[in-house]
């Protein structure tokens, strides 16, 4: 169940990550677009909040990019074994592993947000 959950974030926070740096490159006020997306298909709990952080640019660790990336690999190693295809995951763990790499291993995992602002 917890790999479920890891795999079903790493894509979530990637959506939400974008759709914030879309709204602020639009030059809409994400604050009034959070509040206009969060409560409808796009709602999560990551959108409602994670999303306030990372417009604050707080990135202190609810749960930290670190244990994140072991989570990630345990769920691609387990997804891969079972002959299950799971780009989006992929994805999400290249892109944090290079957040890691920059001294981000030790932010939470709104954190994602600066790779795209």
């Amino acid at each position: 169940t917890k790999m479920c959950n890891q795999i079903a974030i790493a894509s979530n926070m990637m959506g939400v990550c974008e759709a914030m740096a879309y709204a602020k490159k639009a030059g809409l006020d994400p604050k009034v677009v959070l509040k206009s997306i969060e409560s409808g298909a796009a709602g999560s709990w990551s959108l409602s909040n994670l999303a306030p952080r990372m417009l604050m640019g707080n990135y202190e660790p609810g749960f930290y990019i670190k244990h994140f990336i072991k989570d990630m690999k345990i769920a691609l190693e387990s997804a891969k074994e079972m002959g299950l295809k799971v780009p989006g995951l992929k994805l999400a763990l290249s892109i944090y592993e290079e957040l890691a790499e920059k001294g981000e291993e030790n932010s939470g995992t709104q954190a994602l947000f600066k790779y795209y602002v």
